[in-house]
Order: C-alpha cells, then sequence, then structure tokens
C-alpha cells in the first residue's frame, strides 16, 4: 500500500494545457499563500499487515468505560445483534443514491420504512430521507419556516448549547436574526417570556423537549403561544423518550426534528450519526433532502420513488434551499431495523427503563451528602445535581471504571441513565461518590 497516484505527470500537464495553465503552483495562485501546505510530510507508505498493526495500536490508546452515566446528546442504549448483522449485509452497504428506481427498489424501500416509521414515532405527515444530525436537523428545519416577511427565528435557552450554536450559523448566512427566549427559575422555557418576545415577524420558535437539563417541557401550552403569534413550532425531541412520552405531532408541533443515533446507533466516538426530520403535509414541499414515495409499476406492482423533490443537485446552486446533497441513509437503515427488532412493547420498555432508572438513580442523589438535584420537574432520562466538585466527582468515577455525567457550569453535573444502567451500577456509583465525599 505505497504511494498511490491517480494520474501521471504526463496526464497532470494534458490537464494543465486544456484549461490554460502551466502549472500546478498556477493553478493555485488564487489561493493565499498562507493557507497552503509548503510541504506535506507523510510517512512512507506500509503494507496491509504494518498497517493494521498500526491503525491497531492507535485504537488500543482509547479508553472505553464498561459504565457509563453520560448522555447529553449523544446515548449509549441497547443494540440488538440482529440490527448489526442485517445491516452489514453488502446490499446495503454497497447501495449508493437510488436515482434509478428501477434498479433501486431495495434501499428505496428501506428509506420509505424508515420515514413511515418516524412518521408514526412522530405524529406528522411526511418525513424525509434523514439529514447529516440532530443539529444539522434543527436548523433545516429551523430553515423551513421562513417566508417573505416571516424571518425571525427564536429559540428556547434550554437547547442543546450545540444546536443553538448550528442554528446561529445557518441563520446567519441568510442575515436571520436568532432570539433566545430565556429560562424560568424551574429549568424550563419561560413562556411568559416568550409570548412576549414574540412578533409579527416571528417565522418560529424551537423547543427542545425533553430539554437539555432533561426536564419536560409544557409542549401542547408552548404550541398555543407560537401559533396564536402566527409563527411555527418545531419540537426537537430525543425519540427514545417518545416510547412513553406524547408524540410532537398531537403536542401541536408543526415539525419535529432531533439526533436519531439512540435508534440503534452506537455511540462510535461521535458518528456518523442520524438527524432525523417531519413535518405537517401543508409543509412537506419545503422538506429539504429526498422523500420517498410509494405507487404503482407499470404491471400494478408495488413500487417505489423519489417523489415531492427540489433536489439540491439538480438545480442552481443559488436557487438551493439547503445544502444537503447527501443524507444518511445506512444510519437511517440501522434506525428502521432497530425500531424493527426492538417492535412496539419493546421500544416501550426500553423508554419505561431509561426513565424509572434514572428516577431511582435521581432519588438516591438526593440522599447523598452533598449533591442535591437543581430542577423539581419531571424529567425522561436526564437530570442536574449540584455537587462539592465536578473534577473531583468524575475522577473518583474514572478511578473505578466509570464515566459520569456531563459537567455543567457553577458546580453542576448533568447524568444520564439508560435501559443500560443496572440497579447495581447505580447503586455502585452512589457508594463510590459517599466514600469520595464523606
Amino acid at each position: 500500500m505505497g504511494s498511490y497516484i491517480p494520474n501521471t505527470k504526463a496526464g497532470q500537464k494534458a490537464m494543465l494545457e486544456a484549461i490554460g495553465r502551466k502549472s500546478v503552483d498556477e493553478l493555485f495562485a488564487a489561493i493565499p499563500g498562507e493557507a497552503l501546505v509548503k510541504e506535506l510530510r507523510l510517512p512512507p507508505g506500509m503494507s496491509e499487515m504494518e498497517t493494521v498493526r498500526k491503525i491497531s495500536a492507535l485504537a488500543g490508546e482509547n479508553k472505553v468505560f464498561p459504565v457509563c452515566f453520560r448522555g447529553a446528546g449523544a446515548y449509549r442504549h441497547y443494540i440488538p445483534a440482529a440490527v448489526r448483522r442485517i445491516t452489514a449485509n453488502e446490499s446495503f452497504i454497497t447501495a449508493y443514491t437510488p436515482y434509478q428506481a428501477e434498479i433501486s427498489q431495495g434501499i428505496l424501500q428501506s428509506i420509505f420504512e424508515y420515514q413511515t416509521m418516524i412518521c408514526e414515532l412522530t405524529g406528522l405527515d411526511v418525513s424525509n430521507a434523514s439529514v447529516y444530525d440532530g443539529a444539522s436537523a434543527a436548523a433545516e428545519a429551523v430553515n423551513m419556516c421562513r417566508e417573505r416577511g416571516r424571518n425571525g427565528v427564536y429559540v428556547s435557552a434550554a437547547v442543546h448549547p450545540q444546536v443553538i450554536e448550528t442554528i446561529r450559523t445557518y441563520c446567519r448566512g441568510y442575515g436571520i436574526p436568532v432570539t433566545l427566549v430565556p429560562l424560568g427559575e424551574d429549568g424550563k422555557t419561560d413562556l411568559a417570556a416568550l409570548e412576549k418576545a414574540l412578533t409579527g415577524s416571528a417565522a418560529c420558535f424551537y423547543l427542545q423537549n425533553p430539554n437539555f437539563f432533561g426536564l419536560i417541557e409544557d409542549a401542547p401550552k408552548t404550541a398555543e403561544i407560537v401559533h396564536a403569534a402566527g409563527a411555527l413550532f418545531v419540537e426537537g425531541v430525543n425519540p427514545m423518550s417518545l416510547g412513553i412520552l406524547e408524540s410532537p405531532g398531537l403536542c401541536g408541533a408543526d415539525i419535529a426534528a432531533g439526533e436519531g443515533q439512540p435508534l440503534g446507533l452506537p455511540l462510535a466516538f461521535g458518528g456518523p450519526y442520524l438527524g432525523f426530520m417531519a413535518c405537517k403535509s401543508a409543509l412537506m414541499r419545503r422538506l429539504p433532502g429526498r422523500i420517498v414515495g410509494e405507487t404503482t409499476g407499470a404491471k400494478g406492482e408495488r413500487a417505489f420513488v423519489l417523489t415531492l423533490q427540489a433536489r439540491e443537485q439538480h438545480i442552481r446552486r443559488e436557487k438551493a434551499s439547503s445544502n444537503l446533497c447527501s443524507n444518511e441513509a445506512h444510519c437511517a437503515l440501522t434506525a428502521a431495523v432497530y425500531l424493527s427488532v426492538m417492535g412496539e412493547a419493546g421500544f416501550a420498555e426500553a423508554s419505561r427503563q431509561c426513565h424509572a432508572k434514572a428516577a431511582y438513580a435521581a432519588q438516591q442523589f438526593s440522599r447523598l451528602p452533598g449533591f442535591s438535584l437543581v430542577y423539581g420537574g419531571e424529567f425522561f432520562n436526564e437530570f442536574v445535581t449540584l455537587c462539592p466538585g465536578p473534577e473531583k466527582t468524575l475522577r473518583l468515577l474514572e478511578e473505578h471504571g466509570i464515566l459520569g455525567g456531563y459537567p455543567l457550569p457553577e458546580n453542576r453535573i448533568l447524568w444520564c441513565v439508560t435501559e443500560m444502567n443496572t440497579k447495581d451500577e447505580i447503586d455502585e456509583l452512589i457508594a463510590i461518590l459517599k466514600g469520595g465525599f464523606s
């Protein structure tokens, strides 16, 4: 596996001559000198065996915790073995963009099934074939709401900070103002402040539910306030919570978005993940990305096609309303297989266990000297505690092979419990902290 150059010197010369350039340096002359890499210092090529040894040694430096109590947007859930086995099929792994429906029925059907399941989960009418991740799904959802005379974007301050920054990044390019709606003392969105803030130019309000602090927001009341102002209500959701909580559609949301990683995707050191989106039928032509529809073929058989497209790569760049030129089809397939394998009862049970175990852990924390719950409201599987010292707390747990919660300012920690955590693990965590701070 030595050096590999896909074209020869003669080929490079011919291409430069065809475009009227004498050298590669002349080709890139428009790029500022300080941005250019003067010397690319690559190590010599290695054989396949040497490469495997090298990569294995690097992977060995990673520390994988056997017990995890951290979430904050990426969650450790049980993934049935069948999910990985099915999605590893080479027919799925090697499938590419299904432009030619006549030879892509399998991948088109898998996307259609995924879309159907997302609609069932969210209680909305139409879903796309997924986007890059939950943060970009939130930003794309907000972008869907813009229309003439209504460009104002409002976002709850209880939304994940990285999602807020992604929304701001997208809006900055369009020159759209983003207004943060503050929190109340209960850690939830201040609905009185929201009602006061919304103006006639408001396009939408984005609410994360459960919010970044794990608390369950009043989505139906929020929808009433937002719709009264003539704006659209976008609800960001953790899909696992929908096994026991009301769907965004029933809560009055016009658009739902979120991170689909909990649906059968491993933590994987940060990706690839899956952004899901769904909306009411009135908004489906604004929905970015691919949408697969069901129809019948020439012989009357069930068939699938890409439909309702304003595909970005088919039109001029300056006319595009979204930057999506691909999707996360294999991740979407994984989510569909996960939901199929778990089934309605299994999925609901996983959600119930997340909540029940988190409630038990929160109860134990409240009895731990030096620790206390910051907010008293209902939560799903995450909650915030005060602690004597976040650094010491997390270090103590790390010494015992436990990844603790996500540290927040002001001596607070955001804890997460899923169905993967056992009662014994929770009890051990409490015992370690009790001994460490006694």
